[in-house]
């Protein structure tokens, strides 16, 4: 084993010798008189108007900024639809030569199907190696090394999927031999690169979310004195200064089969006034479009709990900082997991958590 994984087993935990079990550092959670103090875990009567102004929130942001980052790849993809169409004459010439002299086409023609074909269900279909896909997707390169007869193979089971399920009410020129008419081809050029620019702005937009978040937070810390400590390369999770933050950084910890892992946390940071056996604050940035994707994804932040608690004992604290559609369901989950959170619009409640 490492040091810096024996470190994570021992360093931020000492083992009781006569029990033989963890006996967890404190964490720094604390409210007034050094006492834990939760955010929001343990008042439902504020739930509700929480829940109602982080949509709010969350809508006014994706209004402002959704139309533009659209508007903007809109132009991109109905250039690369265009050339799409062309490559493969109209996609009546739908081959695998075709792949391989543009192979950056396979993205729009993922969205020339119906339904659209997500990229591993193209790889699944297809049963081809997911690395060339995302190689021919992008870099618009092929795979470097494959065999030249694998090669072939695999660019025929991708436009044998492709050809397959091709959208002919879409594409209505592929049912008869007459040339394709200007103002169809138009069409569907315009439906086929809405189809593609939001496979391109959705992933763009949560990044976005998240990013926003990221600034929020980092704006907090520094107007309360905490410096960043980014570019400190002898950075660990059990050796923070006080006053110091991290953003992406690996906690060392453990699962119930004895395994280290290292658990990810959007931020890690040492409260002002913090003692040399404290914790840090754990922070987990979380947001999204709809309800029901939140739902399906509650039970993330509680095995990186589980996992965190099991290493460090019941005392360590994660924290969410939640900006986006969080219903009530979502927030009884995560309160009975133990898990605190601050909202987006109200960041001023990270003060509760000993920040």
């Amino acid at each position: 084993m490492s040091r810096r994984r024996r470190r994570a087993r021992t360093g931020l935990a000492e083992l009781d010798p006569v029990q033989h079990a963890r006996v967890p550092r404190r964490p720094v959670v604390r409210g007034s008189g050094g006492e834990s103090m939760p955010a929001n875990l343990n008042d439902p009567s504020r739930w509700k108007a929480d829940i109602a102004r982080s949509v709010d929130f969350y809508n006014d942001w994706f209004l402002n900024s959704a139309p533009v980052a659209f508007r903007e790849a809109r132009e991109s993809t109905s250039v690369a639809v265009e050339a799409g169409l062309e490559a493969t004459a109209d996609l009546r010439e739908l081959t695998p030569q075709a792949l391989q002299s543009q192979p950056g086409i396979v993205a729009t023609l993922r969205m020339c199907t119906a339904p659209p074909l997500a990229i591993e269900r193209l790889i699944g279909l297809g049963g081809v190696p997911p690395a060339m896909i995302r190689r021919m997707e992008k870099r618009a390169e092929l795979p470097a090394r494959m065999p030249a007869a694998e090669l072939e193979r695999n660019l025929a089971a991708v436009s044998d999927v492709l050809r397959l399920l091709l959208d002919r009410d879409l594409f209505t020129w592929l049912d008869r031999e007459s040339a394709t008419d200007d103002r169809e081809r138009g069409r569907a050029i315009a439906v086929v690169a809405d189809r593609l620019t939001g496979s391109i702005v959705n992933p763009l937009l949560r990044l976005g979310q998240e990013q926003r978040q990221l600034d929020a937070l980092r704006a907090w810390l520094l107007a309360r004195g905490y410096r960043d400590a980014a570019g400190e390369d002898d950075f660990t999770f059990d050796a923070m200064e006080p006053g110091t933050f991290r953003f992406r950084a690996n906690v060392p910890a453990a699962q119930s089969n004895d395994r280290d892992v290292n658990v990810p946390m959007d931020a890690v940071i040492m409260p002002h006034g913090a003692g040399p056996r404290d914790y840090p604050v754990l922070i987990e940035a979380k947001s999204a479009g709809d309800f029901t994707n939140v739902n399906k994804r509650r039970k993330e932040e509680a095995a990186k709990f589980g996992q965190l608690r099991f290493a460090y004992g019941r005392r360590i604290a994660l924290v969410l900082f939640l900006g986006s559609y969080f219903d009530s369901g979502y927030l009884g989950y995560e309160a009975a997991e133990g898990i605190d959170w601050v909202w987006e619009h109200r960041p001023d409640d990270l003060a509760e958590v000993g920040l």
